[in-house]
């Protein structure tokens, strides 16, 4: 039952639950329709299929790439040559503030209640749905902070539900943790195609990201009311179960978790999307290997620790930035498995140059990159949506910032992840509460003081093995960390490799500090650099349309903080 052909079948059909409430009035006799539809468990699952394109987006379809590589480029992993800048105008339409999905996923919530099914898999599907409900009111609580709670579908005439206030972020993310836990403990251990289908494991991971999220936002934006304690809890119980309730293990090969034509079977996979060639595709391999590309920012290229575990200026066996050669030697394996290892890509010298010259082939499948769907939009390789990895690193951090680590605790996540390569990194250790390595305590001179030595190695740790996953921006939104990505501030997300000029005839369009050698400046105007002064930009504003919508109904839909008074 593979993803691309399920996901087609349901098309037709979802479309019979529209926002139109009125479709519910009509009665076509030899068409499926609402009224008819809800009578057997194949029915259910196949509506359920529904949300997976919106939740578990992969690597996109046609032009596009998910949230993969440069789809949130605002943070300091990318060094663009126009850096994207932060939003300035409150939008008249659009920008997220919608709750089809939560409609939606109430809708389904109510319509499963009138299925012949016995207590289990009554159960388990409104365990489903109430995970889809919980995702959607995640994302929207990230995105916004208060959001007004829906728990069933609305009548069109009860208006004081229809507008109702927000309510605060607290209280909406208490009941997606009530969501959570009962999809937790109902959802099937498996229903389907193991990877493809939502199972317990799913449920699992995704709480531990979701609650570790929230967890961790509150604590560092200090929330009012907040459940932090609860959050991390959650989170680190959810992560717990999936390490010792199933059976994944860290994968081997870290390359081909991002570039292989078949994820199925692979052991750190919890929920990957399939690609099939000339049905559903993408076009991410096509950006890594033929086109130009927003370059890894120096500020990414040396977080990578070092062969002995020691960041660059501690490590003895670091051996500079001067050559592609000195800045790959003796690194963390998986900046092999990240970077172009043997050559920087420089514009004028090749068409597929990138921005800083580090250019990224996480991506890329070597054993296609010359053939025609390697090209394009035809891209067929399968897209992790979330994996074990994953899991690990939301383990470890729930329990730094629970204040209960342990070497334990980090023996059964980070180590192992360290563990992949038969040559890989030492093990982090922990004594006193700080970080070690062989035995030996240090202290990143680079840490930003404001975190404990510990929790910036850890987050260390998922800036690395998540790198250019799409999380980086929503994790500095978290932590209370969007200064990192300003370019004047940070000049080492504007900086990328040091080259000479001589050494790259035919070079065109690259700015460097110096005349003849230095590090490469991809944003060299001074109105192209990205400050970040505003923390408005922490929450979204809520769309002009919306707040005329309440008003033109006798309601008020109050807009976020700082964005009130801007046109």
């Amino acid at each position: 039952m593979k993803y691309f052909k399920i996901l087609f079948i349901c098309v037709t059909l979802l479309n019979l639950w529209s926002c139109d409430d009125d479709f519910l009035d009509k009665q076509p006799i030899d068409d499926m329709t609402d009224g008819n539809y809800w009578t057997s468990e194949a029915n259910v699952r196949t509506f359920s299929l529904g949300f997976y394109e919106h939740f578990f987006t992969g690597y996109g379809s046609g032009w596009t790439w998910g949230s993969y590589f440069s789809g949130q480029s605002l943070n300091d992993d990318f060094a663009p040559s126009n850096p994207p800048q932060w939003t300035k105008n409150v939008p008249t339409s659009g920008g997220g503030w919608s709750f089809t999905y939560v409609r939606k996923a109430n809708l389904f919530l109510d319509r499963i209640q009138q299925v012949p099914l016995d207590e289990e898999a009554m159960n388990h599907w409104m365990g489903v749905a109430r995970f889809f409900r919980g995702l959607e009111y995640a994302r929207l609580v990230q995105k916004f902070g208060d959001v007004p709670w829906f728990d069933r579908v609305p009548e069109p005439e009860d208006k004081d539900y229809l507008y109702k206030p927000r309510d605060s972020r607290t209280y909406v993310m208490e009941k997606v943790l009530e969501d959570f836990q009962f999809a937790a403990e109902n959802v099937r251990d498996e229903d389907g195609e193991p990877g493809l289908v939502v199972n317990r494991a799913v449920v699992l991971a995704f709480m531990s990201r979701v609650m570790l999220w929230e967890g961790t936002f509150q604590k560092y934006h200090e929330v009012p009311d907040a459940n932090v304690q609860k959050l991390l809890e959650a989170a680190k119980w959810a992560a717990n179960e999936v390490m010792t309730k199933f059976n994944y293990q860290v994968a081997p090969d870290y390359h081909a978790m991002f570039s292989s034509l078949d994820l199925a079977g692979n052991p750190e996979m919890i929920l990957y999307r399939s690609y099939v060639e000339g049905v559903l595709t993408h076009s991410l391999l096509s950006y890594v290997n033929q086109e130009a590309q927003t370059g890894a920012s120096k500020d990414l290229i040396e977080s990578y620790l070092c062969s002995d575990g020691l960041p660059v200026s501690l490590s003895s066996v670091y051996k500079g930035d001067k050559g592609i050669q000195n800045v790959m030697a003796n690194r963390d394996p998986r900046m092999y498995d990240t970077f172009v290892e043997d050559t920087l890509r420089i514009n004028g010298v090749v068409s597929n140059y990138s921005t800083t010259g580090y250019a990224c082939d996480k991506f890329l499948n070597y054993d296609i990159k010359d053939d025609p769907i390697a090209t394009n939009a035809y891209n067929p390789t399968d897209a992790p949506v979330i994996r074990y990895g994953e899991v690990l690193l939301n383990y470890a951090e729930a329990c730094a910032e629970l204040g209960t680590l342990t070497q334990e605790d980090l023996d059964r996540s980070i180590n192992l992840l360290r563990g992949r390569y038969e040559n890989g990194l030492p093990d982090l250790q922990i004594i006193g509460g700080q970080p070690a390595v062989n035995d030996v305590v240090y202290d990143d001179p680079e840490r930003d003081p404001e975190v404990p030595a510990m929790l910036w190695e850890i987050r260390r740790e998922r800036r690395i093995e998540l790198v250019f996953e799409g999380q980086r921006l929503s994790d500095l939104k978290r932590w209370k960390k969007l200064e990192y990505t300003d370019t004047k501030e940070n000049t080492d997300i504007n900086r990328g490799a040091y080259i000479r000029v001589e050494d790259f005839p035919g070079m065109k369009n690259v700015t460097l500090e110096g005349d003849d050698e230095g590090y490469i400046i991809p944003a060299v105007a001074e109105e192209t650099q990205r400050p970040f002064t505003d923390p408005r930009v922490y929450l979204d504003p809520l769309a002009l349309d919306q707040i005329t919508l309440y008003e033109d109904n006798g309601y008020t839909l109050e807009q976020n903080s700082g964005w009130d008074e801007v046109e």
